[in-house]
């Protein structure tokens, strides 16, 4: 019996997630087709200008603009960030460090300790 391995694909959409861009901001043909495994792989290897553009610029999704003010997506949401937020838009918020995003920082911080406090717990009790 042989396999015969079929060529994997994926809908833009996931593509985009993978790339960690904002879908709605690729070109109309990458928007409009399927994406190969081989493919990804080579937009990650070697990004076209409009990738390496929209990762410097953005506008970005919305697990990229968390990442990027060091908050979660959830943060986001109660600070009424819903929509994609360019580069520019996320430095600008950095340095006027609304109430909101001081406190998201600030509850962002304390799971990331309690996460370390739980892992470090689980290892000396494995270890």
């Amino acid at each position: 019996m042989t396999s015969h391995q079929s060529t994997q694909t994926m809908k833009p959409a996931t593509a985009a997630k993978k790339l960690g861009v904002y879908l709605e901001a690729t070109p109309a043909e990458f928007r409009e087709g399927v994406v190969s495994r081989a493919e990804l792989n080579e937009l990650q290897a070697n990004p076209p200008q409009w990738l390496q553009d929209l990762r410097r610029n953005g506008p970005h999704p919305r697990p990229v603009v968390a990442a990027k003010l060091g908050v979660s997506i959830a943060g986001l949401a109660r600070g009424g960030v819903t929509e994609p937020l360019t580069t520019d838009q996320i430095e600008t918020l950095k340095q006027e460090s609304p109430e909101w995003l001081v406190r998201e920082r600030a509850t962002q911080e304390e799971v990331r300790k309690e996460a370390a406090r739980i892992k470090k717990k689980n290892a000396q009790r494995n270890g």
